[in-house]
């Protein structure tokens, strides 16, 4: 009689065979499935060897690979507002008044701004106005009528103050404005009170970011409004052609200034924003000051800070 010892042996020698005879099966098969499992096992031995600690010297194509995904540093970016801030240095600004200006490349879409607080808008708040009006008509699927055309073409071309007054009624006065300003991101502009559009409050970068709406192509306004406040902007009356336009080369120039002489202190506010164009290349520039002894006074700091302000691009 087979002893249990014997027994479990002989089992065993049946599972060795077995095995043995299942992995030439196999290799007759196909050496893939005997290739892969080898590779496997080497990967996994190499990525063990990785982790603690041994050396596993890479190919010469796998360094190859590393040196030629190398990227050369890139340059730091040019301080546009910093620039702007040295170059406001030599613009002569009276003790009384205050000035900000912003400026936007549209080739680069870079931006430097110089100032902060609030101005009275005077009359570049028209473009804001004619904005509103032209979001609420496209809202309603319709066009403006011909005597919201007439008073929008006195109102921008001409800076015509009742047409202005007619159409700020129109859009519902303030409300109607700073519903529109939160549609176009103007977060730091507040409609003047009652009938006084002109007192309306912002900022330089929120001028940039209206003129964006006006001539950029990402906007709430529609292709058609764009064209149309472009074209108005493009037809300033020949008195008024001065402000942001000082900064252009001679190129045609898209622009609204305002000015408003303040009963309160006799001081002026004088404004200026569009787009200019310099060496082929368009900009939008926001110019705002206020405390100006003379619209004169007023007029040339505007311009000098425009003039600055593109000046930091090239």
């Amino acid at each position: 009689m087979e002893s249990p010892r014997a027994r479990r042996r002989r089992r065993a020698r049946r599972r060795r065979s077995f095995v043995c005879t299942a992995l030439a099966a196999a290799v007759v098969a196909g050496g893939t499935a005997t290739a892969t499992v080898y590779l496997r096992e080497r990967a996994h031995a190499e990525a063990g060897a990785v982790s603690s600690g041994s050396s596993v010297t890479p190919s010469a194509s796998a360094s190859s690979s590393q040196e030629a995904s190398v990227e050369p540093a890139a340059e730091p970016p040019v301080d546009r507002s910093a620039l702007l801030k040295r170059a406001m240095a030599s613009v002569a600004v009276e003790d009384t008044a205050d000035v900000a200006v912003a400026v936007l490349s549209m080739d680069s879409g870079e931006s430097a701004a110089y100032g902060d607080g609030s101005f009275d808008t005077a009359s570049i708040v028209k473009v804001d106005i004619l904005a509103a009006l032209l979001l609420q008509a496209q809202d309603a699927g319709r066009h403006l009528t011909a005597q919201e055309k007439a008073y929008a073409t006195a109102m921008i071309e001409n800076s015509d103050n009742p047409s202005a007054s007619a159409l700020w009624t129109a859009i519902g006065r303030a409300d109607g404005l700073d519903s529109a300003n939160r549609r176009l991101g103007l977060t730091d502009t507040v409609g003047g009170d009652g009938t006084l559009w002109g007192l309306t409050q912002t900022t330089a970068p929120d001028q940039l970011t209206l003129l964006r709406h006006v001539f950029g192509d990402d906007s709430q306004l529609s292709e058609a409004s764009r064209t149309y406040l472009r074209v108005l902007m493009g037809d300033i009356a020949e008195d008024q052609r001065w402000g942001v336009s000082a900064a252009a080369d001679g190129s045609a120039s898209a622009l609204k200034n305002g000015w408003l002489a303040r009963s309160t202190t006799g001081l002026w506010d004088v404004n200026s924003i569009g787009r200019v164009t310099v060496g082929g290349r368009d900009y939008l520039v926001a110019a705002l000051s206020d405390g100006n002894s003379t619209k004169e006074k007023g007029i040339s700091v505007v311009e000098a800070a425009s003039r600055a302000a593109v000046a930091v691009f090239g």
